[in-house]
């Protein structure tokens, strides 16, 4: 089991101009390079001015849960705080007009298609290089050829292909529109250990990516990576104990597959945002 602890990590801020705004962000863990499961857990704020950026759609899958404010993630719609939004691979979504305090934890990972998900680290020296080139403005990457023609091209997909040396892809999209959940309306559901409850938010595509919340009274015993894939656990409220060690608020935990039985003891009544990642 791997563990990282926003507590102890500090903020960078991501305002490369791929996107208009700052973004200050904590990443908590990243998944393996080359991977289809390769991922980023990060938890973020929007800086000073806000941050924006247009319609777009990306070739990997992203969760997103809102801790603090509404997130517009497109014309006239928001996600509420406390919401969890499951945002499939090649579905569009914004134009986006964060405002400056808003705060959510994403993950971005690797969809269903296996094509996997290229790290920030990547694109963000792509973006150094593409811009001897080119510029960012709105979101839009836009550069000049050698006739003197006209570019313009998403500011993510031109840093994606300068990584990846060729031509970002999208898969057939599997849903219409972004899943957005609001946990507040489902029901717990005791599991056969005593004093863990669950609930699952949802399951998609042939690969059974799954996401919902573990809640584990305090004294009881959740037995992390049990799952057929990647299992990662973001404590979203109370503390709990891994090996001797206490862990609170933003605290992620990753286990692999058939990892487990790995306890986490609740300390005090603790929650978990969970998602279990797609089995290839």
């Amino acid at each position: 089991m791997r563990v990282s602890e926003a507590s102890s990590t500090d903020f960078g801020t991501i305002g490369s101009n791929m996107r208009e705004g700052v973004l200050e962000q904590k990443f908590l863990l990243q998944g393996q390079p080359g991977s289809p499961n390769n991922y980023l857990i990060n938890v973020g704020r929007t800086g000073s001015g806000g941050w924006a950026a247009p319609s777009h759609r990306h070739n990997f899958d992203q969760l997103r849960y809102v801790m603090k404010g509404k997130f517009p993630y497109g014309e006239g719609k928001t996600m509420p705080e406390g919401w969890v939004g499951y945002f499939p691979e090649s579905v569009y979504y914004g134009p986006q007009a964060r405002p400056e305090g808003l705060e959510m934890m994403v993950v971005q990972f690797g969809g269903s298609s296996g094509y996997g998900f290229a790290s920030v680290e990547e694109r963000e020296a792509a973006n150094q290089e593409l811009k001897k080139t080119g510029e960012f403005k709105d979101g839009i990457y836009t550069w000049y050829d050698e006739a003197g023609k006209k570019h313009n091209q998403d500011g993510f997909e031109a840093c994606f292909e300068k990584v990846m040396g060729r031509k970002l892809e999208y898969a057939k999209p599997r849903y219409h529109d972004l899943i957005l959940m609001n946990p507040a309306n489902y029901e717990w559901i005791p599991e056969p250990t005593p004093g863990v409850f669950t609930k699952l938010l949802g399951a998609f595509t042939e690969r059974n990516t799954r996401v919902g919340f573990v809640k584990i009274e305090a004294g009881a015993t959740f037995a992390a990576g049990m799952q057929s894939s990647i299992e990662l656990l973001f404590l979203a409220k109370g503390k709990v104990s891994y090996e001797g060690k206490e862990y609170g608020l933003q605290t992620v935990f990753e286990s692999q597959a058939n990892e487990g039985p790995i306890p986490l003891k609740a300390l005090e009544e603790t929650e978990f945002l969970r998602l279990i990642m797609p089995t290839f």
